[in-house]
């Protein structure tokens, strides 16, 4: 009787100079198998049809306040004669009032610029999974919102107002140069403003979310001043007035 060799020896023979393995794939036993990543849920089709809804709401909206409001055009433009106040569209009046405070270079171009790059980059620097998609994520981001928002409700107006009386560029007209009085000065004194919120949740070790979130709802209001001072309380000269002092044929809630 001949011995075998081992059956061992012929599946896996040794000093071979193959490159491969034999492998075999099982199932895991992890609780992630199969599943998606936490905490996330499918938005097909449920998110499409709020969205379509919301879209035939805001189309009917506008078409029963066009039933109800009339808005006839204007005379033929006249190029000699200038409209007072001559005031941009409602969603550019906001940059319009930025004008009035610094440099055009810095109200409709480098402002804006830094706007969207903001929320082009805003996954990419809160990039956390816990809470997405959840409207300011906790209770304490509600709290967050609603404090940061009260806070620009107060400081955006008292700074119109005060740059409105003692204007940096009437002020420092004849001691500095332009690209400080209406540059520089007013580019620092919007940061400071805009960025005091998050500097404060940041000292209380707050997360990224609640810092993004203090300062998207800080542009989000500061959008939302600026646009309402342009266009219901400037007056002849694009000059700040109170609505019961607006003279007679400026006054745009006659409009409304």
């Amino acid at each position: 009787m001949v011995d075998q060799p081992p059956i061992t020896d012929e599946i896996f023979p040794k000093q071979t100079n193959k490159s491969y393995a034999l492998v075999e794939l099982v199932r895991g036993e992890s609780p992630l198998v199969g599943k998606g990543p936490d905490d996330t849920l499918l938005s097909f089709p449920i998110v499409l049809l709020w969205e379509i809804i919301l879209l035939l709401g805001v189309t009917l909206a506008i078409f029963l306040f066009s039933l109800l409001k009339q808005a006839p055009l204007e005379e033929i433009a006249n190029p000699l004669v200038t409209t007072d106040p001559a005031k941009a569209p409602w969603y550019f009046i906001g940059l319009q009032e930025l004008l009035e405070h610094m440099h055009p270079l810095l109200a409709g171009v480098i402002i804006p610029t830094v706007l969207v790059l903001f929320l082009v980059a805003l996954p990419y620097l809160d990039h956390a999974h816990a809470n997405v998609g959840v409207w300011f994520s906790s209770a304490r981001g509600k709290r967050i919102a609603g404090w940061t928002a009260l806070y620009t409700l107060v400081v955006m107006p008292a700074y119109i107002v005060l740059d409105n009386s003692f204007s940096l560029r009437e002020l420092l007209r004849e001691t500095a140069p332009q690209w400080v009085a209406q540059g520089l000065l007013p580019a620092v004194i919007m940061v400071v403003l805009v960025a005091l919120p998050a500097l404060v949740l940041w000292r209380l070790k707050a997360t990224m979310r609640e810092l993004m979130l203090a300062l998207f709802t800080v542009m989000f209001i500061s959008a939302i001043v600026f646009t309402v001072s342009g266009f219901l309380f400037r007056g002849p000269g694009f000059k700040l007035y109170w609505p019961w002092q607006m003279p007679d044929g400026y006054n745009p809630w006659d409009e409304l």
